[in-house]
């Protein structure tokens, strides 16, 4: 059987309506989703609960923002080295079990840090260190949970059931970040970490209940270097996925960069401490989750490629009020807005790749859109790390935002196929 197909699941009565609030949560009448959607929203609850109590660690060991861009930097930097060897393994072996394999090595590495945490000997060494390691594990990971999809849904639910992913970590970057500042505030950050640990549990059981078909293995005559350069050059052919890519690649490195300074801007700019520090994520995730509805509801449906242009304008000016904003509550309004213009932006990048790759090649695709991601992230934010501390928070995000909407509407001018995208 081709491992590219689910198994021949009956549909849930209670979700195979076709119109309204049914086919907003359409792809859940999948049961392989329904198991996946539940165990990945505790698992990124957790998450989401060690990235802000790790930033918080971090800042309060040393008081510097470089520190900050050093940690993203190093947890980022592996997957540009090993992302396209990840879209390689994605395509040979069974994307199940790579996922729990996956899943196993971050719970691991977030027990470390919670025992180096409980015993008080953390340093800001540790930390980029077992960053450095999660880095690889969502090399694999990221190509590996973005090209399992269509093996738990049919092929016309998989925009649906990637914008259902996008509410699900955005509900996640709103209950955990509002967690982590009360868990901050009570017991401490390594609490934090520890329950994040164990929340991999859930994910790692729910991939295990799922009924997939027996991954068939291939005989593969080309060697994996042979087929990564297939693979990119597969994507430099094609105007459309090559576009993509590149739009991605310049949110990553200049459009969300801002938020390795968040912890220092709170404290220093907006004069707060770390439940509001926790509160402005939240704000952040609600406007995901609001935009990853509205993508959910087929609000884009022959429109995407007009709304990157809006996104990748709206992002940017957004960004630039932040970058000078002192005030906390409009903070959160604007961090708001950043959180949509994030999801819609990303969502839609990730549904125009997924439906427009041929299956042969998903895999790799999915890892060089996950290489841009995560792999040329870390320079963003070691940069604007750097510049944080030169030249000032606000004057850095301020310019970050600038160039992200000039590149941004460059790639989009050169390539004008993705502005009428359906």
């Amino acid at each position: 059987m081709d491992e590219s197909k689910t198994t021949n699941q009956p549909p849930n009565p209670v979700l195979s309506g076709s119109s309204g609030v049914l086919t907003t949560f359409a792809s859940l009448r999948h049961r392989n989703f329904q198991l996946y959607f539940g165990g990945q929203l505790i698992s990124n609850i957790g998450t989401w609960m060690q990235i802000i109590a790790q930033g918080w660690v971090v800042y309060q060991i040393g008081h510097s923002e470089t520190a900050l861009g050093l940690v993203a930097f190093a947890s980022a930097l592996p997957t540009l080295l090993v992302s396209p060897w990840g879209g390689v393994i994605v395509d040979r072996i069974s994307r199940r079990t790579l996922l729990v394999l996956t899943q196993s090595g971050a719970m691991l590495l977030a027990f470390i840090l919670a025992a180096l945490t409980f015993t008080g000997v953390v340093q800001e060494w540790h930390i980029i260190i077992l960053a450095a390691f999660t880095g690889i594990v969502n090399a694999f990971d990221a190509p590996a949970r973005q090209a399992f999809v269509p093996e738990m849904v049919d092929r016309e639910d998989i925009a649906n059931a990637i914008a259902l992913n996008s509410i699900m970590l955005n509900s996640a970057r709103v209950v955990g970040p509002a967690l982590a500042g009360l868990l901050l505030a009570a017991v401490g950050a390594a609490w934090c970490f520890a329950l994040n640990g164990l929340s991999f549990l859930a994910v790692i059981f729910s991939l295990m209940l799922m009924k997939i078909e027996p991954h068939e293995r291939r005989h593969h005559p080309e060697s994996p270097l042979r087929q990564m350069q297939a693979g990119i050059q597969y994507t430099a052919r094609n105007r459309e996925l090559s576009g993509l890519i590149l739009l991605s690649l310049i949110f990553s490195i200049f459009g969300i960069s801002y938020a390795t300074l968040l912890p220092a801007f709170v404290e220093k700019v907006l004069q707060q401490g770390a439940m509001s520090f926790g509160w402005l994520n939240t704000a952040t995730g609600l406007g995901a989750i609001t935009g990853a509805f509205l993508l959910a509801h087929r609000y884009s449906n022959g429109r995407r490629g007009r709304l990157l242009v809006i996104t990748n304008i709206a992002f940017s000016l957004v960004l630039m009020a932040f970058a000078f904003n002192r005030l906390y509550p409009l903070a959160l309004v604007l961090a708001y807005g950043l959180g949509m213009g994030f999801m819609v932006q990303f969502t839609t990048i990730n549904t125009l790749l997924q439906t427009r790759v041929e299956d042969a090649y998903r895999g790799r695709v999915l890892g060089l859109y996950t290489l841009t991601f995560f792999g040329f992230a870390p320079f963003g934010n070691l940069m604007i790390g750097f510049m944080g501390e030169k030249l000032g928070l606000g004057v850095s995000m301020f310019i970050f935002a600038v160039i992200a909407l000039v590149l941004g509407r460059l790639v989009l001018m050169k390539t004008p196929e993705l502005q009428v995208l359906p």
